[in-house]
């Protein structure tokens, strides 16, 4: 394959296993896969040499989505600092909001080099978000806080997320956690 059709080709494989991982989770197979695809496994083996390589990819694929969609809600100039703080820290992009990231809690034990880079993803790529809660700070809508530990404090709830079947049990969505997650955070606990 071309290299255009190989990056068109990764992107459609990326896409159907989002659709494929909703409906069964990381117990889907290369056959559903290609079910989803109507393309053969052969297809989608010369693409991704295995279930782990496609993984690894899906992984990068959907935190450059996030980041895009990070960098979309910092540009919006409609938004006060705030609302755009409130949204980088709770953003999905549209697509995946209806993914079960729920799922994910099986990755760890599973596939530990991908849960690995899951963790890499989640601790890098918060230059922006910081700076965005400096300039909450700076303008005075943000009360002063350590940055590094509000930070450490989304990462490690994202990971326990991860990490664990507590939504599952709680019949709570990732979205709803999520969600919860930036309330707490950016208006704290108490009743104003």
């Amino acid at each position: 394959m071309k290299e255009k059709e190989t990056e068109a080709a990764k992107e459609r494989i990326l896409e159907a296993t989002i659709k494929v991982f909703n409906k069964k989770g990381l117990k889907f197979t290369m056959d559903d896969l290609a079910n989803e695809l109507s393309m053969s496994k052969k297809t989608i083996y010369n693409v991704f040499r295995d279930k782990e390589s496609l993984f690894f990819r899906m992984v990068d694929y959907c935190f450059d989505h996030i980041r895009a969609s990070e960098e979309e809600v910092i540009a919006d100039p409609t938004l006060t600092t705030v609302e755009k703080i409130r949204n980088v820290l709770g953003v999905l992009p549209e697509g995946y909001k209806d993914v079960d990231f729920r799922q994910l809690y099986t990755l760890k034990d599973r596939y530990p080099q991908i849960y690995r880079k899951v963790e890499e993803r989640l601790e890098t790529g918060w230059e922006k978000t910081i700076a965005l809660i400096r300039q909450g700070i700076e303008e005075g809508c943000v009360r002063p806080v350590n940055i590094y530990v509000l930070k450490t404090m989304l990462e490690a709830t994202l990971e326990q997320f991860f990490e664990r079947d507590v939504l599952i049990v709680n019949g709570i969505s990732y979205q709803e956690a999520l969600d919860e997650v930036v309330r707490i955070m950016v208006d704290g606990i108490t009743v104003k």
